[in-house]
């Protein structure tokens, strides 16, 4: 059985170096399908570990209060888009005098603004710096590590003192790069900010970099970045998972008391859970596996008929030496085996090749859009599977076809 497997693994390759034109042209074709496959997972897949890792750096048990939810607002059709205050300041300072859940850690904070320039001495930042007015639990709540100095504590926050904390950029290719960044003195709009933490790289999402921020404390922003419509945000971090749940419901019943809403109404802020964004995000790279899946299998169902066309056309060509093999003794089984072995090497052949095409293309768009790149072997196996099962269904009837030829017929045939 061996040898038989050798012999035909021979004889296919042969047939393939004739008629290697048309061989390459439907490697090529199945690889197109293979590439368009794993090449959108591979981003897709890149996309869901990006996301799910910065989420789960804030860990399951946290929860935030803002103006909306996560979710999108209603509009269009005959529905009222749903339009919520903003939380003042004096609104989510009483929340975090009031909430007194067991075991929870409640973090106020801001975005004072997103086109700040900072100095360093004789040099300064584009006007593209984002600047955060924080409290003491902002980064614990936020999943954020300080790798140098140290974070703010109660006593910076309650005496408003001019210290920040910066991005990991500041120390790495900004302002701060050839220097300890520790005790060194910033300015932004003109105030004087001495740095004592550096943060953790987090990269950035969707272009969008968290390592160029800079954190202050809460009311020297606000004496800095004065504006009536700031819209401030609460996050609670919950210490045992078990009472995440109690601790949301005790939220939003102290929040509609600051609001003065009624306990029965409906909210007028969104409360977003740390793992609802999870499931979400699942549910998103979900619907976007399966858009995927169909576009490859579309672009596969046209390879396979390209794959039997070939196969089609060399049993044609091959019908006097399918005659010949038959009048040496040569079985129907073996005669289908040979033509089968040699659609099964072209299919993998053109599935091998669209898997290193859609890696490839699927880590320079990763690249592009920062994601954080992973080997998508779900994917790869997918694509092993389906070129072999369109190698299968492609074959199949050439190999029949081959098989059932009339020995002597096929000796006249010219």
């Amino acid at each position: 059985m061996r040898g038989i497997v050798k012999e035909n693994i021979k004889i296919a390759f042969g047939a393939i170096r004739t008629q290697l034109l048309r061989t390459i042209l439907t490697v090529i074709i199945i690889a197109f399908g293979i590439w368009a496959l794993v090449g959108i997972l591979t981003v897709v897949s890149a996309l869901d570990n990006t996301l799910n890792t910065k989420f789960a750096s804030m860990g399951s048990n946290t929860f935030f209060i803002n103006q909306y939810d996560s979710g999108p607002r209603r509009h269009g059709g005959g529905d009222i888009e749903k339009v919520n205050p903003i939380i003042t300041y004096s609104q989510a300072k009483s929340f975090k005098e009031k909430y007194k859940f067991p075991l929870t850690h409640c973090s106020l904070s801001f975005t004072a603004t997103s086109v700040a320039e900072v100095k360093y001495e004789n040099e300064k930042t584009n006007p593209e710096i984002q600047v955060l007015g924080i409290d003491e639990n902002y980064t614990l709540n936020s999943g954020l590590e300080v790798t140098k100095g140290r974070n703010f504590n109660a006593f910076d926050i309650q005496n408003h003192v001019y210290f920040c904390v910066v991005g990991s950029d500041f120390s790495t290719k900004g302002l701060l790069k050839d220097v300890n960044p520790i005790d060194k003195i910033l300015t932004i709009r003109g105030a004087k900010f001495k740095v004592i933490g550096v943060l953790k790289e987090q990269g950035s999402t969707f272009g969008n970099s968290k390592d160029s921020r800079i954190y202050i404390p809460i009311q020297v922003a606000r004496s800095l970045y004065s504006n009536a419509n700031i819209n401030y945000s609460l996050s609670v971090l919950v210490d045992r998972s078990e009472m995440l749940d109690a601790a949301v419901g005790q939220a939003t019943i102290t929040f509609k008391n600051i609001r003065k809403q009624n306990p029965s109404s409906e909210n007028n802020f969104g409360i977003t859970r740390s793992d609802d964004l999870v499931h979400k995000i699942a549910e998103m790279t979900g619907v976007l596996n399966i858009a995927a899946t169909i576009i490859g299998i579309i672009t596969i169902f046209g390879s396979s008929i390209a794959l039997m066309n070939i196969m089609i056309v060399s049993v044609t060509e091959r019908t006097r030496e399918i005659g010949v093999r038959k009048s040496l003794g040569a079985k129907k089984g073996t005669i289908a085996w040979q033509f089968f072995t040699e659609t099964l090497i072209v299919g993998q052949l053109g599935g091998l090749l669209g898997i290193l095409l859609g890696i490839f293309t699927g880590y320079i768009a990763a690249a592009a859009m920062d994601f954080d790149f992973v080997i998508p072997w779900k994917a790869m196996m997918a694509a092993v599977g389906i070129t072999f099962v369109v190698a299968v269904i492609s074959g199949l009837y050439p190999a029949i076809k081959a098989s059932k030829l009339d020995p002597i017929e096929a000796l006249r045939y010219e």
